[in-house]
């Protein structure tokens, strides 16, 4: 993609997260030209008092667009599939935020704070590049500036993940579920497989391999092909917890190396895109609602294992929709838009 003062830019979807991105496209004062809006028909929509005209999604729609956002659908065959390489074709870099296009050996799969570099690899490919699962991106951003000092061999993860990463009918759900209860009145799960008001359950994605569900393997193998090493062993557990927006996690890691916690907190503080909060004696650590509308990964509970010099916890917090999907999706076209 050549360089420009101003950039062509489709948004490819008007759900939780294609709301987000137009969003972030203006918080981030991405170098904007045209903006083309696009899904399956046409209508507005306002967002933040700003009126956007939505047009139904064709080939030649990606006409003169050099860079096209897809808000994608995890887990959905959609728009990404159909059109992604219509776009390519008519000369824009597709930036995808499904999971159809992970890991495909040509498509790189980037967090601009851990592997900004890869975003060549699009031209070398198909001109597409992928955005990571939510609960992988505030991860691997937590994760690599540890691995640059210690190097990481293991990684015991157990996530805290939002009613919104399983999209807006599950947000809805959450709050008809807990007026209900609050009423003295039982209500039916369908966005979700359990209840999730005043609940919780290790149930994200379906179950696959050796039990671990599809969500767990994402984790795995995205965090292999980010940083470039599938010798870090990577384990998870994935829960849906009831919370509106904000992924949680606790994360124990293993290094090659003795730890000094004192010099991985100066790196994390020290590291683009995290924000330290660890103040034990004042009872201050991340929490979701503090992440909210916000573009960093929080880090806290910051912590050497009582029994492993080479073991140590950490606690990490991200708003899903924004560090987790649209804002790390803008991220990658600011990288394109500066090389």
């Amino acid at each position: 993609m050549r360089k420009k003062s101003k950039y062509n830019v489709a948004v490819v979807g008007v759900g939780a997260v294609g709301i987000e991105m137009l969003k972030v496209l203006r918080s981030r004062n991405f170098p904007v030209g045209t903006l083309k809006v696009l899904a399956r028909s046409d209508r507005d929509i306002t967002v933040d008092g700003q009126v956007y005209h939505v047009a139904a999604i064709s080939p030649e729609a990606f006409d003169g667009i050099d860079i096209a956002l897809f808000a994608g659908t995890e887990g959905e065959k959609g728009a990404a599939v159909t059109y992604a390489s219509e776009a390519v074709k008519r000369g824009a870099v597709v930036i995808d935020n499904g999971a159809d296009f992970r890991m495909e050996k040509d498509v790189p799969l980037v967090v601009p704070e851990v592997n900004p570099k890869d975003v060549k690899k699009a031209k070398k490919g198909r001109g597409i590049i992928s955005n990571p699962n939510c609960s992988t991106i505030q991860m691997v951003v937590a994760l690599a500036p540890i691995h640059a000092l210690y190097k990481i061999k293991r990684v015991i993860v157990s996530t805290y993940q939002a009613a919104s990463g399983a999209g807006s009918k599950a947000v809805t759900e959450l709050f008809d579920q807990t007026r209900s209860i609050l009423a003295g009145v039982e209500s039916k799960s369908e966005a979700l497989p359990q209840r999730i008001a005043f609940n919780v359950f290790p149930h994200i994605g379906g179950f696959a391999e050796c039990d671990f569900t599809s969500e767990e393997w994402k984790m795995v193998k995205e965090t292999h092909k980010i940083m470039h090493t599938d010798k870090i062993m990577v384990s998870a557990t994935t829960v849906r917890v009831p919370v509106k927006i904000g992924h949680s996690e606790s994360i124990y890691l293993e290094t090659k190396k003795p730890i000094d916690i004192a010099e991985v907190k100066k790196a994390l503080g020290a590291s683009a895109g995290i924000v330290v909060v660890d103040d034990a004696k004042g009872c201050v650590y991340p929490l979701p609602i503090d992440s909210e509308g916000k573009d960093e990964v929080f880090v806290g509970r910051i912590r050497k294992d009582l029994y492993n010099e080479k073991g140590m916890w950490i606690w990490v917090v991200a708003d899903n929709l924004r560090k987790g999907a649209a804002t790390n999706a803008v991220q990658i076209a600011e990288l394109l838009a500066k090389k």
